[in-house]
């Protein structure tokens, strides 16, 4: 069933990367997956969870409730240079499959399509919403160069930094103004000292969004984006308080005044053994080979499916589509998820995540681990760093 819808959703995949839409906007993507899902004969919720361009499709009866995750948000000025296009697809490709099983398996299967991956957090939104209740388990495909299987995914956080001086003419009276760019110059100093004596698997990067309004004012007024990033969401706190007094270095030796407003949290990543070996199991069938995540042509990375992992048991592969020496966020890969690569890799996601779906279903011990693995992360759900 998969192979025969997937000319629809290589065009699907298409349509996505030929109008591509940033967080919170994905409008067309999510009417789209919905109509898709609906002419399917799902259960379809619209605005899921309060949020515009989020959408769910559900199927079957139960009492196994697998959610297959579809991104669909696209990234500034490169557009789908993470290939979400192909996620889509692929869990969509993934319903399809299962639609015609679910009865038989005693399974329940949501395409949950999931906005503004990409800094936003649409899913810690979609949680703190209860969309994923009753769901036992999560699993969705990202694009990659190569196949890995258990990506390193770190905590991240984006911190939007302000700082606000005081104008000036910057030749007749510049010591009547307080350089709000200088702020930002010290800091960035700080930072960039302190990048020594941090531990090898965290990151500190970040952006000046605004410097200035012009050469001959002393600017009164800098914004920037900084995100840091650590292997726990514990690790992440002492990182981001660091960070902090970096920023508030820039303040203090400028007298500028600081403000720093903290975006959602992304955790790190759980990935769970049982149904990653499956995938492994079920993509290697198909002709698919993994390679160590250090072999990828990936770093470290971050996604709100790190949240989803500390709720439900999840999985986040990587499916490769041979974008090298191009990797993810940079134009080549934008146009690499467009290839026959890539399509042939949503045929294989959705495949693999389909059969191990049916395995997590058919197997009733694999089928009772991973409820009560869920029933116990329910159980742990007001401490997300257990």
């Amino acid at each position: 069933m998969i192979e025969e819808a997937h000319e629809s959703l290589v065009e699907l995949s298409h349509q996505l990367h030929g109008d591509p839409e940033i967080a919170f906007q994905e409008t067309a993507a999510s009417a789209g997956l919905a109509d898709r899902l609906t002419n399917a004969g799902f259960q379809v919720t619209r605005e899921l969870g309060g949020l515009r361009t989020a959408v769910a499709g559900s199927i079957g009866p139960g009492p196994l409730h697998l959610a297959v995750i579809a991104e669909y948000d696209a990234l500034p000025a490169v557009g789908h240079a993470c290939g979400h296009n192909v996620i889509c697809a692929a869990a969509l490709g993934a319903g399809l499959g299962l639609a015609a099983v679910a009865d038989g398996l005693g399974l329940r299967v949501t395409i949950m399509g999931t906005p503004a991956e990409e800094g936003g957090g649409g899913k810690i939104l979609l949680l703190q919403e209860g969309a994923f209740e009753g769901v036992h388990g999560a699993m969705m495909v990202h694009p990659a160069p190569l196949d890995t299987l258990q990506p390193v995914i770190l905590a991240a956080q984006t911190l939007d930094v302000t700082y606000t001086g005081r104008e000036a003419h910057a030749a007749a009276a510049p010591e009547l103004g307080i350089n709000a760019a200088d702020a930002f110059v010290v800091a960035q100093v700080g930072i960039g000292l302190l990048r020594q004596h941090l531990a090898a698997a965290t990151r500190v990067h970040g952006i000046v969004t605004h410097g200035g309004d012009a050469p001959n004012i002393v600017p009164a007024r800098t914004e920037g984006s900084f995100m840091v990033r650590a292997p726990t969401t514990v690790a992440l706190e002492e990182l981001r308080s660091r960070v902090e007094r970096c920023f508030q270095a820039g303040a203090l030796a400028t007298g500028a005044e600081l403000r720093i407003a903290p975006r959602l949290r992304y955790a790190h990543m759980a990935h769970h053994g049982g149904m990653a070996e499956r995938y492994r199991m079920n993509a290697e069938a198909l002709g698919r080979r993994f390679v160590p995540f250090v072999e990828s042509g990936l770093g470290p990375i971050s996604t709100d499916m790190g949240n989803v992992s500390l709720a439900v048991p999840s999985i986040h592969p990587m499916i490769g589509i041979d974008s090298l020496p191009a990797v993810n966020h940079q134009p080549g890969f934008t146009a690499a998820t467009v290839t026959g690569a890539a399509d042939r890799a949503i045929l294989d996601g959705a495949v693999a995540m389909a059969w191990t779906a049916i395995d997590l279903a058919a197997d009733s011990t694999l089928r009772e681990s991973i409820i009560s693995d869920a029933a116990a992360m329910a159980r742990e759900a007001g401490h997300p760093d257990a």
